[in-house]
């Protein structure tokens, strides 16, 4: 009866170790759709003619692994459409549009799956990450719909 005892005890920490990683898995997906939402909707202000890419391929960010490498495409494409719409517009005010802050984050999170420096690429890459969609969300927020 004591073996039983310690065995449905292993049981119930393995089922509370599991229900948390699915959990940690859905909020994880769920704030990644929320960032393909918000770059999206980024992409779909942008007049079509400037686009660098159409705004429903970003949900391919949300692919393991593929999003890795996507990242080199969505991020700087986004920058480069906002810059060509402005560009068209005559504004130089707004720099390169985080295209920078773009390639910055898609190599940190390239990064943050080599051992060791993943910890500190990833935090990197999730200011940077910040820092793009704060600038984003601002240059959407100043195109002429």
């Amino acid at each position: 009866m004591g073996s039983q005892g310690g065995g449905e005890g292993f049981a119930a920490v393995i089922a509370a170790m599991m229900a948390f990683m699915v959990i940690i898995v859905l909020v994880s997906l769920a704030i990644q759709a929320v960032i393909c939402w918000l770059l999206s909707t980024c992409f779909q202000a942008i007049p079509q003619q400037f686009r660098k890419m159409e705004p429903g391929m970003v949900w391919l960010l949300l692919i393991p692994c593929f999003g890795l490498v996507w990242n080199f495409f969505v991020f700087p494409r986004l920058a480069q459409s906002f810059k060509a719409y402005f560009d068209s517009v005559g504004r130089t005010d707004v720099e390169d549009c985080g295209e920078k802050i773009g390639w910055a984050f898609a190599i940190c999170v390239a990064c943050s799956i080599i051992p060791y420096l993943g910890m500190l690429a990833g935090l990197a890459g999730l200011v940077l990450l910040i820092i793009f969609l704060v600038k984003a969300m601002g240059l959407k927020g100043q195109v002429k719909a």
